[in-house]
């Protein structure tokens, strides 16, 4: 007896693995088996594909059936297999032919009145397909949009709505539904209006932090915001998403591809993400785990993650953020799991100055004694803080400021928007990404300066004793600051003005 074979795919990471279903019927008593390392989820679905294929008019066989879920060394786990099973017990009922089923993979899952229900991490699947030489996938109608705009040339995608319309459809009763025009320009479009966000123009005074997030903005720089509570830092933080510019088509695949994996997204994400994790997070919401989830910084992935009251945040976990955001990938291994997830995003974070957060204010006493400013300011250590490009401290605002400022406007936030956006076109025109993520060598390639800056940048290692990190990172600040003035290489003022940021100020020494 011939058996029949369909396939499948379950994501792993960034990544998925492709699964082979074979199925085989003997005589004895009726029973549904389903072998292969299946986790509990997988277990499960015998009720919903037995209940799913006689609620849709199609016989299921009542002899002892076995499915195996190739290759059986693979952990198993999710609802991605359910139509790949149902499909095979068809095509070993006779229900449907071997051509039918040929060059095709099958993934969904199945209520128990035979209709598709979407599963996530679609385009890891549809790239797995086309990997493996499939021709066609079908799939629940919800997954469609995300698959079509991977405009994948060798795969044919066609959704279904249950699984009676698949069977005709395989059969050739009911042809496919022809596929949606998707727009051929290389950029997402936004659909949020703005006014969902703070504006720049909200913030009174503070003028040299809103340059700060202008410069870390438009050249994808890790900015430190310090200060008494109430000077703004929050607020100048949530800013930022309505600043950044639209994701390109494939920042806004890969973006779209991860927050698949943990969300029941079935569009595609048409703005940069802007990821705020409280700190009482665990590890693993963080830095993500080994079953396949990625977290916090894979997610703010092409984005921004933001850290409010930084020091709150347990040690350990901002120690394991010094790996990603040098290499912008983070690995997780495990016994029996290894898994990596793409972790390119820029981080911005705010702190207060001591537990209390008024050290160092003319207005208000500080009450932390110097153990308790100490300890606070040592949850931050030297490597991290030296992968931080830019610090700016925020001090209070003068309330005769406050009083008087009666303007309702977003002409800042506007010009903000503009310079940020021309930017960072001029960055991907020279070399094809934003200066932040220059290796050394590309910053040496990509960032010439005059005389004068060179002699500045010379003194200023010295004085200051910076690493060679902060060395190269001082410099794409300063190529960052150039772009925005529109100026081919980097003059004496870029490197003064990028000073300015290193300058962390004896608080944080």
């Amino acid at each position: 007896m011939t058996t029949p074979k369909t396939y499948s795919s379950i994501p792993r990471g960034f990544s998925a693995e492709l699964v082979t279903v074979e199925g085989d019927t003997s005589k004895g008593l009726s029973s549904f088996n389903i072998v292969g390392l299946a986790s509990r989820t997988i277990d499960e679905s015998r009720e919903r594909i037995r209940a799913a294929v006689r609620n849709s008019e199609l016989y299921f066989p009542r002899d002892k059936l076995t499915i195996n879920l190739a290759p059986a060394s693979l952990q198993k786990s999710g609802n991605y297999l359910d139509l790949a099973i149902a499909v095979n017990v068809l095509a070993l009922t006779g229900q449907l032919l071997t051509r039918d089923i040929a060059n095709s993979m099958f993934v969904g899952e199945l209520a128990l009145d035979g209709h598709l229900r979407p599963v996530r991490g679609i385009i890891n699947i549809a790239e797995c397909a086309t990997k493996h030489g499939f021709r066609k996938l079908y799939l629940p109608k919800q997954n469609a949009e995300q698959v079509r705009f991977l405009r994948l040339k060798n795969l044919s995608i066609t959704p279904v709505d249950n699984l009676r319309e698949l069977v005709l459809t395989l059969k050739g009763i009911v042809q496919s539904p022809a596929p949606e025009h998707l727009p051929k320009n290389n950029v997402v479009k936004n659909t949020h209006t703005d006014t969902a966000y703070a504006f720049l123009d909200q913030i009174i005074g503070q003028d040299q932090a809103k340059r700060a997030l202008t410069v870390a903005l438009a050249g994808h720089h890790n900015l430190l915001l310090y200060g008494p509570p109430g000077s703004g830092k929050t607020l100048l933080a949530s800013c930022a998403p309505s600043l950044l510019p639209p994701p390109s088509r494939e920042e806004a695949i890969a973006a779209t591809k991860l927050h698949s994996l943990v969300e029941d997204r079935i569009t595609m994400l048409n703005e940069r993400p802007f990821r705020a994790p409280h700190h009482s997070a665990s590890r693993a919401a963080l830095i993500g785990d080994s079953s396949g989830l990625p977290g916090e910084i894979s997610l703010a992935h092409t984005g921004v993650l933001y850290l409010d009251e930084l020091p709150e945040f347990r040690r350990d976990l901002l120690e394991a953020l010094r790996q990603p955001l040098e290499s912008h990938t983070v690995t997780i291994a495990r016994a029996k799991q290894r898994v990596s997830f793409p972790a390119n995003f820029m981080l911005i974070a705010t702190m207060n100055p001591c537990p209390c957060g008024y050290y160092g204010d003319d207005r208000h006493e500080c009450k932390c004694n110097p153990t308790q400013r100490v300890n606070y300011l040592r949850r931050l250590s030297g490597p991290l803080l030296d992968r931080i490009d830019m610090t700016v401290r925020m001090p209070h605002t003068d309330s005769s400021v406050l009083v008087k400022n009666t303007t309702i406007s977003t002409r800042q936030h506007a010009s903000a928007k503009r310079q940020i956006a021309a930017a960072a076109r001029r960055q991907q025109t020279r070399q094809d990404k934003l200066n932040g993520s220059l290796s050394s060598y590309e910053t040496a390639r990509y960032c010439p300066r005059t005389k004068e800056a060179s002699l500045i940048l010379e003194d200023a290692a010295k004085k200051l004793a910076l690493s060679a990190r902060s060395y190269f990172k001082l410099i794409k600040v300063a190529r960052t600051i150039a772009d925005l003035d529109n100026m081919p290489q980097i003059e004496a003022t870029h490197v003064l003005e990028a000073l300015q940021f290193r300058d962390i100020g004896p608080n944080l020494e």
